[in-house]
């Protein structure tokens, strides 16, 4: 069994245009996203901190770095999975979301998990 395989955490995220909290007319584009993270590999692994690179559509990119994700730290077995729910509010209608989660499996090995690029984008943006 190779490292991969020891330390390894599958990231899915659905997102939803949050339009009740957007105000346009003030460049305010409320997201949501529902993150899944889900442990395939065969340590338990307790994620740490979070680094997100938040990019609107005028190429404005904020970073974002804390401890845990809404409050928690969560610690997954093999097999199991942790689902949150979070947000971020751009100045325009399309954006872009990617980054990692910092992981520390039980068996002292600290590694990232990858969170993939997606898309942020008001309905009907996209042709």
């Amino acid at each position: 069994m190779t490292s991969n395989d020891k330390h390894h955490i599958d990231i899915l995220v659905q997102t939803a245009y949050v339009d009740a909290q957007s105000a346009p007319e003030a460049k305010r584009y409320v997201f949501a996203y529902t993150v899944t993270i889900t442990n395939s590999g065969s340590v338990p692994a307790k994620l740490l901190t979070r680094h997100w690179v938040i990019t609107d559509g005028n190429e404005q990119v904020q970073e974002v770095r804390g401890v845990g994700v809404v409050g928690e730290q969560p610690h997954l077995t093999p097999g199991t999975s942790f689902e949150y729910t979070s947000g971020t509010v751009l100045e325009t209608p399309i954006g872009t979301m990617h980054g990692s989660y910092q992981m520390l499996a039980d068996d002292g090995t600290q590694f990232d998990a990858d969170i993939p690029p997606f898309l942020l984008s008001t309905p009907r943006q996209l042709h």
